[in-house]
């Protein structure tokens, strides 16, 4: 995000179950939202950086929410649902974009950190309707193209993994 005026003022809105899931299945790792934070935000002024969690009831889980806090997000969670069968489903995607529309009047850029296409509608809205700056932060290999298209900008994290990773030894 090199360049952008450092008057800005940025939400960052993080999908943790799709940079979890991209992260594991790509590298075999965990994700870094620390240093993803301050690439997304690059300098302009922060207004506010949202987490968006699944909760499954997993023993570390809880201090991986703490941890995302401290590092300045604040974190949402909601239950992992569980249907009849032993489907399970646990998503956000409504949750942002209600978020980033609401927000978008007191911010100049919107940065979504995840890779799902399912975002493409909100970006397009973001931009034509809001008039906000929309940039995307999320791996290349596993982010949808439409998506990347549709942004303003986009940063891949596959081009420097060791930044963007926390590698299990």
């Amino acid at each position: 995000m090199l360049g952008q005026p450092k008057e800005q003022r940025v939400g960052v809105f993080v999908d943790v179950q799709n940079m979890y899931y991209s992260a594991k299945h790509l590298y075999k790792a965990k994700v870094n939202f620390n240093e993803i934070l301050k690439t997304a935000v690059g300098g302009r002024k922060l207004v506010r950086a949202i987490a968006y969690v699944i909760k499954a009831d997993v023993m570390a889980e809880q201090s991986f929410f703490d941890a995302l806090a401290k590092i300045g997000y604040e974190v949402k969670s909601k239950d992992l649902q569980v249907f009849y069968g032993g489907h399970k489903k646990g998503d956000w995607d409504i949750g942002i974009a209600m978020d980033a529309i609401e927000l978008a009047p007191r911010l100049d850029t919107i940065v979504i950190v995840t890779g799902d296409g399912d975002f493409v509608p909100l970006a397009e809205h973001l931009k034509r309707a809001m008039g906000c700056r929309v940039e995307v932060v999320a791996f290349g290999k596993s982010a949808s193209g439409k998506l990347i298209e549709e942004v303003d900008s986009f940063v891949d994290l596959d081009e420097n993994p060791k930044k963007y990773l926390i590698i299990k030894n």
